[in-house]
């Protein structure tokens, strides 16, 4: 209880976050390694639309308490429902770019909204 209340707001969400992870049954990102299918949890953080190669692109940033990865959709300039804030499940396999972790076209599923 005490450590509950000494910590900071973004050390209890980050912890929220990992048990949200551990009770969806997903591998939480920091433990992700190049090349591996993996399924992965978290929240939204950041939702960017940046060219690929002269693709358009939907970048957004996942964190799960862990670490964070990229989560992109080439060839799409917007998703109904992909925003900051917005809590998803994403599947697909890990890729290193520039020493992030990556998914690229992910298979996905939105998080109801009631559950934040």
């Amino acid at each position: 209880m005490l450590d509950r209340l000494s910590s900071s707001q973004q050390d209890l969400e980050s912890e929220e976050l990992r048990e949200d992870a551990a009770t969806a049954g997903c591998t939480r990102i920091g433990d992700c390694q190049d090349r591996e299918i993996v399924t992965v949890t978290g929240t939204l953080r950041t939702v960017t639309q940046r060219p690929r190669a002269g693709v358009p692109a939907l970048e957004a940033e996942l964190f799960d308490g862990s670490a964070a990865l990229d989560v992109v959709w080439l060839g799409r300039r917007s998703i109904t429902g992909i925003e900051p804030g917005r809590k998803l499940i994403a599947s697909g396999r890990i890729a290193m770019s520039r020493g992030r972790r990556v998914l690229f076209n992910p298979k996905y599923e939105l998080r109801p909204l009631g559950r934040e």
